[in-house]
């Protein structure tokens, strides 16, 4: 996959579907950002995510690189 396979999905999705995947504990060791570390949610990781721009290329990059099991 490329970014370009992530036109059409929304960061709420593919942060709730990360989530889903590697729970909030492992997604703050794959990404060490304090929004994913310190009393974690979607809305404040969104907030977060929506602001920085690198924060949210490494969210995509994992996105990306995950081998869902659900597919």
């Amino acid at each position: 996959m490329s970014v370009h396979d992530l036109h059409g999905i929304t960061l709420e999705s593919l942060l709730t579907k990360l989530v889903a995947h590697y729970g909030w504990d492992e997604l703050g060791k794959r990404i060490d950002i304090n929004c994913f570390i310190s009393d974690p949610s979607i809305k404040s990781s969104l907030k977060f995510l929506r602001k920085t721009p690198w924060a949210r290329t490494k969210v995509e990059e994992l996105f990306l690189e995950t081998q869902f099991t659900d597919e």
